[in-house]
C-alpha cells in the first residue's frame, strides 16, 4: 500500500545497508551541528531561541532522526551560532551532503517500471513543472511552516481540509483524473521522477487502492505514511491515533516532499492526506474527478493524440517493424482508441509475437465484437480496467451506461439518455453526471460521449445483463421528436401541441433547429433502421417534416439519402402523390446539396409524370420548379423560364403561397442568370411586394428565407450593372437576414458576394473583414464559399 518511490523493494539486506548509509549521512550533519553548538557554549534551548528553529527540530537533527535541513534553516542555525563564513560554509556543505541524489527519508529514489517508454503529454508535464515551482515559495525568515501553524492554532487541528493561513506556504495539490487506462499513474510517476530534484526531502508513492472493494481508510493510510517517513514508534504512541493527522501535517510542514497519492477512491479518502502547510507537492490520481476537493489544481487526462499513440506503439514494437507498415500502426492506434492502456497491451502482444506483422494485429482488432477480447496480454486486460469502474456505479448509472451503447451517433443529450432508461429528465442528468464524475463518460458542452472502447465495453455489459428493447424505444422517441421539431418549419404546423414533448425544449424554432442538428447522427440512424424494418409510413412522415428545415442546414451532407429513402418508402406504400412529393424533395437535394443537375432532372421528370398521372397540381408545380432550377444550373435558360412560367398558375390554383413565391422568385433568377439584370430587378421587386401582401399568411421562417434570397439577388443585379453602392446595400441586408435567422450556409454565400462587391466599390478593408467572417463560420458554412473567401484573403495579403 505504501510504496516509497516504487514497487521494487529489494531484499532486507539491501534495505539495511541503505539505512546504514543514510544514518551515516545524517550523522555527518548532526554531529557537526552538535560540535558547533557545544563550541559556542549553547544549549539546544538557547540555540532554538537564537535561531527560531524549534528545540525538537534541533534535537532531531543532532540525533540524525530528521532529514538534513534546507538552506534557510541552516542559515538560521548559523546565525544563531554566530558562525564565521568558513564555518557557515562547512555547515551548508554538510547539509548538501545529506541531500545527495540518492537520498530520501524513506531510502528509495527509484520508480516503478513503465515510465521509461513514456510518450507525449507535454502540456500536462509542463503544467506540473510550473505548479512544482509554485510550491517553492518563501516563508518568514527563521521560522518553519510548522511553527506558523502552531502559532496560529492549527498545529493539532484535524486535517479535514487545506485551509490557507497567514505567512505559511500553501502546498500544491494536483488532481489528475481521467477514464480507466488513460495513463494517470504513469504520468504522475514520470512527472515525479522529473521533479524529484526539486523535492530533496523525499518522494513517496501511496497506493490508495481506490478500485478495491474495501480500500484502506484515512487513518490506516496516515499511519502508513508516518511509518514510511520513519517516525519513531514511541512518537506514534505518544501522539495516539487521534494525533496522527496533526503529526503528519507537522512533519510535512517542515519538509519539501513530493507525494503521489495514486488511485484515490473518493474525496474522503484523500482529504486527511493533504498537508495544510509547507512546500510539499501532492499529485492525486483518480478515475473520479474528485469534484468535492477544494483548492486543488485539476488536470484532466484523455487519450493520446494520433501521432503520440503511433510513437508509443513504435517504442514498444521497435522502429523497424513499425516502419514496415506505418498505416497498420496508425490503424492499431485508432482501434485502441489512442488509449494508453490499450496501446500498451497491443504493443506488448506484438513484442512477444515476433512472427506477427503489425498488419495482422490491425486486422485482428478490426472486428468490433472481438476487439476487447483481443486487447489482452497475459494478465492485463483492457476490459478488466473498465470492470473496476463499472462495479462501483450505482444501479441507475450502470443501467444508463449499458444503454448508452445503443446511441448510434457519437454523442447524446440528457433527453436521449432519459428515453433510454425511462427516467425523469433530472434523474437521467444525475446518472449522466455520475458517469462523468467516475471517468466513464466525456462531455462537450451539453453533449455526452463514450470513448470508443468504453462503448464496446458497454455493449458487452448490455448483451450480458439485459435485452436490447431499449433501442426500439430510443429510436421511436428520436423519430417522434424529429417530426415535432421539423414541423416548426413546415407551413400550417409550427409549435408542437402542449404537453406533446416533455424532455426536450422545442418551444421555439431556434431550439428545434439546435436539437435537430445536435441529434442529426442519431435520428438519421433511427430513420435508416425504420426503412430496413419496413416502417415506410414513419420514414415518409419524418422526411416530410424535414422538408423546409433542410433549407436551414443545406450542407449537412445527408439530405439526398433522407429524401431518396423516403421516395422509396412512398413507392412501397403505393401512394403516387407521396412518391411524387419525395421525388421532388430528392431532386432538390441532389441539385442544391450535391450539385448534380442531371440526376436532379431525372428525379423531377419522374415526379412530374407521377404527379400528372395522379392529378396532383401542387406536386406538378413543384416538379416544374425543380426542373427549372436544374436547367438553369446547366445554362439552358429558355426551357428553365418556361417551367417557371408553368408553375405559377398551378400553385395559385391550389392556394399554395410558398409555392407561388418560389415560382415568382425563380423567374427573376432565370432572368438574372441569363444576363438580363434590369428585367430581373423588376421581377424581384414585384416578388418582394407579393411577399409583403402575404403578411402573416406566410410562415415567418419561409418569409425570412425568401426575403434574404430576394435581397441577395437584387444585390447581384446591381453588381452586374456595376451599381456598387446599391449592390453592397442589398447584399449586406441579405447577410443580416440570414445571420439573424441562424442559417449559416446561406450567410456564407452572401458574405462572399458582399466581399466581392466591396472590393469592386474600392473598400478593401471592409472586404477583408467580410471574407474573414466567412472563413470563421465553421462546418455549417458552404465549403465552396469558405474556400473562395480564403482565396480572396490570400489575394488581399499578396497586394
Amino acid at each position: 500500500m505504501i510504496d516509497p518511490g516504487g514497487t521494487d523493494r529489494g531484499t532486507d539486506r539491501a534495505r539495511q545497508a541503505e539505512r546504514a548509509e543514510l544514518s551515516a549521512e545524517r550523522a555527518t550533519f548532526g554531529a557537526l551541528l552538535r560540535e558547533l553548538r557545544l563550541a559556542a557554549s549553547q544549549t539546544i534551548e538557547g540555540l532554538a531561541e537564537a535561531s527560531g528553529v524549534s528545540v525538537r527540530g534541533i534535537g532531531d537533527l543532532e540525533r540524525g532522526r530528521r532529514a538534513a535541513p534546507q538552506r534557510r534553516t541552516v542559515a538560521a542555525l548559523a546565525d544563531g551560532l554566530g558562525l564565521d563564513e568558513a564555518l557557515r560554509e562547512r555547515l551548508l556543505a554538510a547539509a548538501r551532503t545529506g541531500r545527495t541524489a540518492g537520498y530520501s527519508p524513506v531510502g528509495v529514489r527509484a520508480f516503478p517500471r513503465g515510465v521509461d517508454d513514456f510518450v507525449g503529454r507535454e502540456p500536462e508535464l509542463t503544467r506540473l513543472s510550473t505548479l512544482a515551482e509554485q510550491s517553492h515559495g518563501d516563508i518568514p525568515q527563521g521560522r518553519t511552516d510548522a511553527q506558523v501553524l502552531a502559532e496560529e492554532g492549527h498545529g493539532d487541528a484535524p486535517a479535514l481540509g487545506r485551509q490557507p493561513h497567514r505567512g505559511a506556504v500553501q502546498p500544491v495539490v494536483v488532481a489528475v483524473s481521467g477514464p480507466p487506462g488513460a495513463g494517470k499513474t504513469t504520468l504522475a510517476l514520470h512527472a515525479a521522477r522529473d521533479l524529484s530534484e526539486r523535492f530533496p526531502d523525499g518522494q513517496l508513492v501511496v497506493d490508495l487502492c481506490g478500485t478495491d472493494d474495501t480500500p484502506p481508510g484515512p487513518a490506516e493510510l496516515v499511519l502508513g505514511v508516518l511509518k514510511a517517513l520513519q517516525v519513531a514508534d514511541r512518537d506514534l504512541v505518544r501522539a495516539g491515533p487521534q494525533g496522527h493527522v496533526a503529526l503528519y501535517r507537522r512533519l510535512l510542514a517542515e519538509r519539501r516532499c513530493l507525494l503521489v497519492l495514486d488511485n484515490a477512491r473518493d474525496e474522503a479518502q484523500v482529504r486527511p492526506l493533504l498537508p495544510a502547510a509547507g512546500r510539499s507537492m501532492v499529485v492525486v490520481t483518480s478515475r473520479r474527478m474528485l469534484t468535492g476537493l477544494d483548492s486543488v489544481h485539476r488536470l484532466p487526462l484523455g487519450e493520446l493524440s494520433p501521432a503520440d499513440a503511433a510513437a508509443f506503439l513504435t517504442a514498444l514494437v521497435g522502429p523497424e517493424r513499425a516502419a514496415a507498415d506505418p498505416a497498420a500502426v496508425a490503424e492499431v492506434a485508432e482501434r485502441c482508441g489512442h488509449l494508453p492502456l490499450a496501446l500498451r497491451v497491443a504493443g506488448n502482444w506484438l513484442a512477444t509475437r515476433t512472427g506477427w506483422t503489425v498488419r495482422r494485429l490491425a486486422d485482428r482488432l478490426a472486428a468490433e465484437d472481438r476487439r476487447l477480447d483481443a486487447l489482452a496480454a497475459g494478465d492485463v486486460r483492457v476490459a478488466a480496467a473498465f470492470d473496476l469502474s463499472y462495479r462501483q456505479l450505482t444501479p441507475a448509472a450502470a443501467r444508463l451506461f449499458r444503454r448508452l451503447a445503443l446511441v448510434p451517433g457519437p454523442d447524446t443529450g440528457a433527453a436521449g439518455a432519459a428515453r433510454l432508461t425511462g427516467q425523469p429528465l433530472f434523474d437521467a442528468e444525475d446518472a449522466l453526471e455520475e458517469l462523468v464524475e467516475t471517468g466513464l463518460l466525456g462531455t462537450d458542452g451539453d453533449r455526452y460521449r463514450l470513448h470508443d472502447l468504453l462503448r464496446l465495453y458497454a455493449r458487452t455489459r448490455l448483451t450480458a445483463e439485459e435485452a436490447e428493447e431499449a433501442r426500439e424505444s430510443l429510436y421511436a422517441w428520436l423519430l417522434e421528436t424529429t417530426v415535432l421539431a421539423g414541423r416548426w418549419f413546415e407551413p400550417d404546423h409550427g409549435a408542437p401541441p402542449p404537453g406533446r414533448v416533455r424532455t426536450v425544449d422545442l418551444s421555439t424554432a431556434d431550439r428545434a433547429r439546435v436539437w435537430l442538428r445536435a441529434e442529426g447522427a442519431n435520428w438519421l440512424a433511427a430513420l435508416r433502421a425504420a426503412a430496413v424494418a419496413g416502417e415506410h409510413t414513419t420514414v415518409v412522415e419524418v422526411a416530410e417534416a424535414l422538408h423546409w428545415f433542410s433549407d436551414q442546414w443545406i450542407f449537412w451532407g445527408h439530405w439526398p439519402e433522407v429524401f431518396g429513402t423516403a421516395a422509396r418508402s412512398a413507392r412501397e406504400l403505393g401512394d403516387p402523390v407521396l412518391e411524387a412529393t419525395h421525388l421532388n424533395y430528392h431532386a432538390w437535394a441532389l441539385l442544391t446539396c450535391e450539385d448534380r443537375p442531371e440526376d436532379s432532372l431525372a428525379r423531377s421528370a419522374e415526379a412530374l409524370a407521377i404527379a400528372r398521372g395522379a392529378g396532383d397540381l401542387r406536386q406538378e408545380a413543384w416538379s416544374h420548379i425543380y426542373r427549372a432550377m436544374a436547367l438553369r444550373r446547366l445554362g439552358d435558360y429558355a426551357p428553365a423560364a418556361e417551367h417557371m412560367r408553368r408553375a405559377a398558375p398551378l400553385f395559385e390554383a391550389v392556394g399554395d403561397l410558398p409555392g407561388t413565391l418560389q415560382a415568382l422568385h425563380g423567374r427573376g433568377v432565370v432572368l438574372l442568370d441569363a444576363g438580363n439584370a434590369e428585367r430581373a430587378l423588376v421581377v424581384y421587386r414585384d416578388t418582394l411586394a407579393f411577399l409583403e401582401r402575404c403578411g402573416d399568411r406566410m410562415e415567418p421562417h419561409i418569409a425570412r428565407f425568401s426575403r434574404g434570397g430576394l435581397f441577395s439577388d437584387m444585390g447581384r443585379c446591381h453588381a452586374l450593372l456595376e451599381r456598387w453602392p446599391e449592390a453592397v446595400d442589398h447584399l449586406g441586408t441579405s447577410v443580416a437576414i440570414y445571420r439573424e435567422s441562424g442559417n449559416t450556409a446561406m450567410e456564407s454565400r452572401q458574405l462572399v458576394g458582399l466581399g466581392n462587391a466591396l472590393l469592386s466599390a474600392g473598400r478593401p478593408a471592409e472586404a477583408r473583414e467580410v471574407f474573414a467572417r466567412c472563413v470563421s463560420l465553421g462546418p455549417a458554412a458552404d465549403p465552396q464559399r469558405v474556400a473562395e473567401a480564403r482565396d480572396a484573403l490570400a489575394r488581399l495579403d499578396a497586394r
